[in-house]
């Protein structure tokens, strides 16, 4: 299969010419390995390759000898690699030695020394509506950061055909899958995980049943505020049993070191009136896909239920804004006060410069949408908070175009980075 170029193309090359290994994480199948291979120019699989376990117990210093960058992919299955590659960076001196994928995080009971100065990190998602090619990206996030404002594109797409592409997901193992061989494959992906991945990853057996209840609550309440509360109150409704709140944070804690799941943390702007914050972060699996598979929801269950499907867009686009963002140096928040306004996404750049995004599947909320930016963005204090550069609503069947108030209506097939 022809490769399709990833938004951190660019990034994996600019890390490359300024450090001597990069390390990227991302969970399973998102196309780390892929990406990695269009920079490599030797590969030691280190989760498959057999003679491994004996090489890292006589001369480790072998796994590193070849054509550069190395690739070391899934290195985590042999921790110490991290320290030998640290070491063998400092001394050739010389950049884009290694790369590293991994598609989990070691304990942290292994000892790994910092790789500050040494090591690069890029952080890769599944494809973005942009790579998939299902966007044109006309309406790009570098632009909106400059506050640009947006002729009208007919971009509007159907809810049927949004909700397949939902249903299907971005890993690249369902490119050009039909919609039912793509729910075959996200139902593999949450077997597999429930009933190896999760006591592979921390060495103990943990309970299928368990996991996928878990995995159940955690869609069910995706794109919200959910705590490890809610998540007890699902799982004992459901298999009419209890399980502890350290258990729950202790699952949780896995399914993050797997990379499966998201937070995305609250903001934190200077407001100028007595409103506190919520610090809470929301919760989103890595892709929706796997939403749809944990809950066992299809295309006819989520026409059915579009106050849920809303939802499920809404993490869609959170995950798209993410690809974006990183891809302009820039982070994904939410807003929420204690009056309960709430901003669906905030994109802000370490300089400071952020702009705010509504999301709504359909078009009959864009005046309330359009109310709540600008409400949220007359009480941040503009004497230590910069202003807005863009607020912005982001639709998945209506056409882009800028309102009158100045506020962006952008369809999800226009956006990109």
């Amino acid at each position: 299969m022809k490769y399709i170029k990833r938004l951190t193309d660019i990034e994996l090359s600019n890390k490359l010419e300024s450090s001597g290994a990069v390390l990227i994480r991302g969970a399973k199948a998102c196309g780390k390995t892929e990406s990695a291979k269009q920079f490599a120019k030797s590969i030691a699989c280190i989760d498959i390759d057999e003679s491994v376990s004996e090489i890292m117990s006589t001369n480790p210093k072998r796994l590193l000898l070849g054509d550069t960058p190395r690739l070391l992919d899934e290195w985590q299955e042999q921790p110490k690699l991290w320290n030998l590659v640290r070491r063998e960076v400092d001394e050739r001196s010389l950049p884009a030695q290694f790369i590293l994928t991994g598609s989990a995080n070691p304990k942290e009971s292994i000892r790994m020394h910092s790789g500050a100065g040494r090591f690069t990190t890029l952080d890769m998602h599944t494809m973005s509506w942009q790579e998939l090619g299902f966007s044109s990206g006309k309406i790009s996030m570098r632009e909106l950061f400059r506050g640009a404002k947006i002729d009208i594109y007919d971009e509007a797409i159907p809810l049927e055909v949004i909700v397949e592409k939902i249903v299907i997901g971005g890993f690249p193992t369902t490119l050009n899958k039909s919609v039912s061989q793509a729910i075959n494959i996200n139902l593999g992906y949450i077997d597999l995980l429930a009933e190896v991945d999760m006591s592979r990853v921390s060495n103990i057996r943990r309970d299928p049943i368990k996991v996928k209840n878990l995995l159940h609550s955690i869609a069910r309440n995706t794109a919200t505020l959910a705590d490890a509360a809610t998540f007890a109150g699902d799982i004992h409704e459901k298999e009419n049993s209890d399980i502890s709140r350290p258990t729950i944070y202790d699952y949780l804690d896995s399914l993050k070191r797997l990379m499966i799941l998201e937070e995305q943390p609250a903001w934190s702007p200077h407001l100028r009136s007595a409103a506190t914050l919520r610090k809470s972060s929301k919760i989103h699996f890595t892709d929706v896909c796997l939403s749809v598979a944990a809950i066992g929801a299809d295309t006819d269950s989520l026409l059915n239920d579009l106050k849920f499907t809303g939802f499920l867009f809404e993490s869609l686009v959170t995950h798209d804004l993410r690809v974006y963002a990183q891809a302009n140096d820039a982070k994904v928040f939410h807003y929420r006060d204690s009056n309960n306004l709430e901003i669906d996404a905030v994109v802000q750049k370490r300089t400071g410069d952020w702009i705010a995004f509504e999301i709504k599947l359909g078009t009959g909320q864009i005046d309330e949408a359009a109310g709540n930016l600008k409400k949220m963005a007359t009480l941040i204090d503009g004497q230590k908070t910069f202003a807005p550069k863009s607020l912005n609503i982001i639709t998945g069947t209506g056409i882009s175009y800028t309102r009158n108030d100045g506020i962006n209506v952008i369809s999800l097939a226009s956006l990109g980075a």
